[in-house]
């Protein structure tokens, strides 16, 4: 005889905790991808305009994998929206002022138009355009980011309001009031329904020559492969760095990378998911306080990515989040998080966030997750599991960086039974990825 079918809501009930809470997160990402989109389009309205009144300026309609990336999300934090230049980046002079140090961040450099060389005049105007000296017999002037931004702003507030005008847009959905001038990019906030989104807009030059520096990026495991060489060969941006210089940007090559991630099997971005939902309302107190961005946290998954590249490693949901908190505890504790495509930088230098008290914050949710996994008290059925151990290997200060020491945690990732670690070469790549964290875990103790 045929056991009873079960009753679809005590299958519910059953499900595991961590599962509920990424269905609640799941269930609002359609309409957030539908309010990315009527924001985007607003602003690619307005951009339309812009290029019309000046053609040096282009708009970018491939933007995809930004609605992808927004609906990943819970935070609000500001979003970028790049407005290439129509300029051919291979016939400008790329100028690396002197005494830059790899630890002062992305690659800066000046912009030079060459003195010989067609097809830049409309790139030598004094709006944009600060000359060299007659002495210089390969520049004729350089492309000044300050005054490409002046440009801009003066074409978007135009834009906007011929576009109001002729009620190409809704009313109320943009307001040339939020136009703000920053140091390196333009505030505008666009109304999308109830949701308000506060774009970047960004001047951006498009280059086509890949970096050198990531070459030994392309040989990192856990991505499809040949997708990384595939991605990281279209080049890099350069964006605004200060008034006077640019700076290499990889924010794009990045989504796409997490793009990749999005196509394999497991819960990779189920994870990231979770994380920015409870670093959101919980770490972050709704986004009321600082703390870490969606940027730091995709930083650990593409990290994590790499340190367990098996499949199995993503298979469980629970197990998958604790390998992103493994990664990003230690990050805290020892202070580093590296960037994903230039390791040298530390994303964590210079933010002026409160570290120690954001690891408590992530060890105490490592340690009991039913707290910040708020799911109506019907929908629970008996508390999920502990990991083995759990507390035990989490529960560390982070005011004492030596219990972080490249040892301590080698030794950490073999006795974490959930992480089913293996391969001897995971932790090699652990021990070059926080640079010989025991030296630190010494000097700051």
């Amino acid at each position: 005889m045929p056991a009873p079918a079960v009753p679809t809501s005590a299958m519910a009930v059953q499900l595991p905790l961590w599962h509920h809470y990424l269905q609640a997160i799941r269930s609002r990402e359609a309409q957030r991808a539908q309010d990315f989109q009527r924001a985007e389009n607003v602003l690619l309205t307005v951009l339309e305009r812009v290029h019309a009144l000046d053609p040096r300026f282009i708009v970018d309609y491939s933007r995809g994998l930004e609605a992808f990336q927004f609906a990943l999300r819970s935070s609000e934090d500001p979003l970028d929206m790049e407005v290439p230049l129509w300029v051919d980046a291979e016939a400008l002079l790329i100028e690396e002022p002197e005494a830059t140090q790899p630890e002062d961040g992305p690659e800066l450099c000046r912009l030079g138009v060459p003195r010989e060389g067609a097809g830049l005049e409309r790139w030598t105007t004094d709006d944009i355009f600060t000359a060299s000296s007659e002495g210089d017999a390969k520049c004729r002037g350089h492309i000044v980011p300050g005054k490409v931004l002046c440009v801009l702003k003066d074409l978007l507030v135009a834009a906007i309001v011929h576009c109001k005008h002729h009620s190409l847009i809704r009313p109320g959905s943009l307001n040339v009031a939020s136009l703000r001038e920053e140091q390196l990019h333009l505030s505008l906030l666009v109304s999308s329904g109830w949701r308000t989104i506060n774009f970047h807009v960004v001047p951006v030059v498009r280059r086509k020559l890949g970096v050198p520096a990531l070459v030994g990026a392309q040989q990192m495991p856990g991505f499809p492969e040949g997708s990384l060489r595939r991605i990281l060969s279209q080049g890099v941006d350069l964006v605004p760095a200060s008034t006077q210089l640019w700076r290499t940007s990889t924010d794009y090559l990045l989504t796409r990378l997490l793009g990749e991630l999005g196509s394999l099997q497991g819960h990779r971005l189920d994870s990231l998911s979770i994380l920015d939902r409870v670093n959101h309302e919980s770490w972050r107190d709704g986004g009321r306080t600082d703390g870490l961005t969606f940027g730091h946290l995709k930083t650990v998954l593409l990290w994590a990515s790499v340190l367990f590249p098996a499949p199995e490693d993503w298979a469980e949901l629970q197990g998958a989040v604790y390998r992103l908190l493994v990664v990003l505890l230690c990050c805290l504790a020892t202070r580093k998080l590296p960037h994903f495509l230039h390791p040298q930088r530390n994303l964590l230098q210079g933010s002026d966030l409160d570290l120690s008290a954001i690891y408590e914050r992530v060890e105490g949710f490592a340690s009991q997750p039913e707290a910040a996994l708020r799911i109506h008290a019907t929908h629970l059925g008996r508390p999920p599991p502990r990991i083995g151990g759990l507390r035990a290997l989490l529960q560390l200060p982070a005011s004492d960086p030596t219990y972080w020491a490249t040892a301590y945690f080698d030794v950490l990732l073999d006795k974490f039974q959930v992480l089913n670690i293996q391969d001897k070469d995971r932790i090699s790549a652990m021990q070059s990825i926080f640079q010989k964290t025991r030296t630190l875990g010494s000097e700051e103790s």
